[in-house]
């Protein structure tokens, strides 16, 4: 399954570290030196120009990323535990669903 994240990002489940809370991110020196290391590195994707609401960290290939999105950590946890399927059946040589 994925996640939305915002704008035209999306992330599979199962590649989400972590899921924060911007304003829990913007404290503490240990976070704050994370994130400037991050932003030195060019690991941080900024999903909108709206201002970010929270921080998904995921993996990506062999890298670790971070998105900073304008949805709520709340909205973003609701969405992960969705019942919905949004897998993607895929069609044989004749047209049928596999």
């Amino acid at each position: 399954m994925i996640l939305h994240l915002g704008g035209d990002a999306v992330v599979s489940l199962k590649d989400i570290i972590a899921i924060f809370d911007i304003e829990s991110v913007e404290y503490g020196s240990v976070n704050k030196e994370f994130m400037q290391i991050a932003r030195h590195e060019g690991k941080i994707i900024n999903i909108s120009d709206d201002p970010p609401k929270s921080l998904i960290l995921a993996r990506n290939r062999n890298e670790t990323i971070l998105y900073l999105s304008p949805i709520s950590t709340s909205t973003l946890m609701k969405r992960s535990s969705s019942p919905i399927d949004t897998s993607i059946s895929t069609l044989n040589n004749k047209g049928e669903t596999r």
